[in-house]
């Protein structure tokens, strides 16, 4: 009898390898917008495929402390580390609590902290400040730039957000996400259609890192795209929990939108 615990499926097809977590590039981060714990659960399946989950839009806040441990313990027993939303944190400063919603991620479990200006105005010292404070406890810093509001984010240059990422790498931030929120159009390097802006993408990459940078991609062809331009190992986020598969077999170029279209 043939054994096939723990084989993967037609394993007689070659497919492109991909590293193994953790892994420093081609990450995914999962938007999780208030999952229940059994669906959480249920997810865990594409764990291997799944680097960072956001706890987005403020959801934590309407649950147990119970209930959000227990997710975030799942979710870190699957080599998943787990931020909060950026507009959360812009919501505790808001309030001036932001050393209070620092201590309080730790406490519970958060690794990785996002800090973001998009929705309230932060002047460059002070999110330098935070996102300095946060590294020197220990979390997992990353940063967004751009703004939430369309007409405030074309109103930001190229130099204004390559400025505002190096300074951010700077005072310790692992990653520079570029904002495009769930809808993923008319921000960032998306104009008003969701298509890729791929000279705006491509001279951000060049003069911040491409292995520093996430782009928030919540459509299936923004991945392709962004996947066809810098290749399978590029980060993404604002990633759906339905899509984390999809998403993979675009990296393998196993699915017609880029089969034939990546270099090994």
């Amino acid at each position: 009898m043939v054994k096939t615990a723990g084989r993967m499926a037609f394993d007689f097809i070659d497919i492109p390898k991909r590293s193994e977590k953790p892994r420093s590039r081609g990450l995914v981060m999962v938007l999780d917008k208030g999952l229940g714990q059994a669906s959480a659960e249920a997810l865990m399946c594409a764990a291997p495929y799944i680097d960072i989950v956001k706890l987005g839009w403020g959801t934590a806040r309407l649950f147990t402390e119970k209930m959000i441990r227990e997710k975030i313990a799942l979710y870190a027993r699957h080599g998943i580390i787990v931020s909060n939303g950026g507009t959360f944190l812009e919501v505790a400063h808001r309030q001036n609590k932001v050393d209070r919603f620092l201590q309080y991620c730790r406490r519970i479990g958060i690794e990785a902290v996002e800090v973001s200006n998009g929705v309230i105005s932060m002047d460059p010292e002070t999110k330098t400040d935070i996102i300095r404070t946060a590294a020197g406890m220990g979390f997992f810093v990353i940063s967004e730039v751009g703004k939430k509001d369309p007409v405030e984010d074309h109103r930001l240059s190229l130099q204004d957000r390559i400025m505002e990422a190096k300074r951010d790498m700077q005072a310790g931030a692992r990653f520079i996400i570029i904002e495009a929120r769930e809808g993923g159009k008319s921000l960032g390097v998306y104009d008003d259609t969701g298509a890729l802006k791929q000279e705006m993408a491509r001279f951000l990459a060049e003069q911040i890192g491409i292995e520093n940078i996430m782009f928030e991609a919540p459509e299936k062809s923004q991945q392709t795209q962004l996947i066809l331009l810098f290749g399978r190992d590029v980060n993404l986020g604002n990633i759906r929990p339905d899509d984390v598969i999809p998403l993979e077999t675009l990296r393998r170029g196993i699915r017609g939108d880029t089969f034939g279209g990546l270099q090994d």
